[in-house]
């Protein structure tokens, strides 16, 4: 059998252009080698010139240098020696394709080839290091931040870049070179990369030690024995905690639920919640704080689906279940299936659903509930979770995002508005979120929010409206 190149239509295309013109531009080069990304044959061979192959790889490095650089926020010191020792990557690379390319046609030349590679791959690694950039940065959507998600798509560019360079190889040699030599050649290349990039050491870009040493660094989860036991102490404290219903007419109890530990607005948010429906709702000794952050887990209980569901369970045996009214305030991140996002890195927590809420609020039995949803796509938990004796009401409906909820944010738009401004002038639910909607869009439109205004939504149940009311008016006269 003899040996084919592997796209004959390729190989047809360029002898059918004649002999290959000298002096091609820099910007052929670079326009074939992304075309190359996109898996489609470049139209060239031969050589580019040595300043041409200089530029044609300085680029992509200046590139990559800059994304990295912005993964610091603040003066940055760039350090050198680490910067060169990642090109022993460029060195091996070098001699895989010098090796493969020896077996193949005489007209391919290794640093025509290597400019071509150097593009096609850049696309893909331009994203990767976008990807890297937000996560630094905390920019990444919800969806993304979980270890799962976000390597799945890494991966996933990786593997695309992975093939565009196999491909463009075996444009050059036959298939058994290319088998032999070049995967295997690159696939270690590969591996040796994803586990040098696991390893604990110094990075190209070092934050500033003046700059370092005035910001304190950000504290993180350490799951221990010790801090697991002590968690059950919380939770029992938390629970204990829980004051005796006092005698007399309708009495309003508080859960708050702030799942994602990586952005300290939703832990500021539950804090401001929890003190209002104390100081506003006669709630005192009547509020319970499940929260996701590295600095409360020896004070306040994890913001986990199954700890939810026993605070539910614990409220519903201290209130009164058929009179009391329980005001749930949760305030995290939102994805587009309706999901609540949950972050405690490095504990596994489960996204909630709307489901899991309603049903540990059924199994519980009660009666009258206010549930309030800080968080993108919200307005798809109305549904599942309206009920004659309910209130819902959403940062948005289920079609757009809500905003506020980014590293410099002190509350999200939602919260400040309803909560924090709003509530502080009645104890009236449905006037405050009346009030806090024009209030919101015109914070959207000043903020230059692009995906549109995020629609706040509300339903009241005819059974719950009369219980608020009369719980509105009794607590305005105090």
């Amino acid at each position: 059998m003899t040996d084919l190149d592997p796209e004959p239509s390729a190989e047809a295309s360029i002898a059918a252009q004649g002999p290959v013109p000298p002096g091609l531009s820099l910007w052929r080069w670079i326009t074939e080698g992304l075309r190359a990304s996109i898996l489609l044959a470049p139209r060239i061979t031969g050589s580019p010139s040595p300043w041409q192959l200089i530029v044609i790889v300085l680029i992509p490095s200046l590139l990559m240098l800059g994304l990295e650089r912005l993964q610091i926020a603040g003066p940055a010191s760039f350090n050198a020696a680490v910067e060169l020792n990642t090109y022993w990557a460029f060195a091996i690379t070098l001699w895989v394709g010098w090796l493969t390319l020896s077996r193949g046609r005489a007209d391919a030349t290794l640093s025509g080839w290597f400019a071509l590679a150097t593009w096609a791959a850049l696309p893909w690694t331009l994203l990767m290091g976008c990807m890297s950039l937000a996560y630094f940065r905390g920019w990444l959507p919800a969806a993304l931040t979980t270890p799962s998600a976000f390597w799945t798509v890494y991966g996933g560019l990786l593997g695309i870049a992975f093939v565009a360079g196999v491909r463009l190889m075996a444009r050059y040699v036959p298939r058994q070179a290319w088998l032999t030599l070049f995967m295997p050649g690159m696939l270690a290349i590969t591996a040796l990369g994803i586990w040098d990039g696991m390893q604990e050491q110094e990075r190209v870009w070092q934050p500033d030690a003046s700059a370092a040493a005035a910001a304190p660094e950000r504290p993180r989860l350490h799951l221990t024995q010790e801090i697991f036991e002590a968690q059950q102490a919380v939770w029992q404290r938390a629970v204990d905690g829980i004051a005796p219903r006092r005698a007399g007419e309708a009495q309003v109890y508080g859960l708050v639920f702030a799942p994602y530990a990586s952005e300290d607005v939703f832990l500021r948010e539950s804090a401001m919640v929890g003190t209002l429906l104390e100081e506003r709702f006669d709630a005192r000794g009547h509020v319970l704080r499940l929260v996701n952050h590295a600095t409360t887990s020896g004070e306040l209980p994890w913001a986990t689906p199954l700890n939810l569901r026993r605070a539910v369970q614990a409220m519903a045996e201290r209130m009164d279940r058929e009179q009391d009214v329980l005001v749930i305030y949760m305030t995290s991140h939102g994805a587009n299936d309706f999901k609540l996002a949950s972050s405690h890195w490095p504990l596994t927590v489960p996204w909630l659903t709307p489901k899991e809420l309603r049903e540990a609020l059924d199994a519980a039995g009660i009666r009258h509930r206010v549930i309030a949803i800080s968080a993108c796509y919200s307005g798809g938990w109305i549904e599942p979770l309206a009920t004659e004796h309910s209130l819902v009401m959403t940062a948005a409906d289920a079609e757009h995002t809500s905003y506020g909820c980014g590293h410099r944010s002190e509350l999200t738009f939602f919260g400040r508005a309803v909560f924090d401004e709003a509530l502080r002038k009645t104890q009236s639910f449905e006037a405050a979120f009346a009030e806090a909607v024009p209030v919101i869009k015109q914070r959207e439109i000043d903020a230059g929010k692009e995906d549109g205004f995020s629609n706040p939504q509300i339903h009241v149940g005819a059974g719950i409206r009369p219980v608020l009311d009369q719980l509105s008016q009794r607590l305005g006269k105090n």
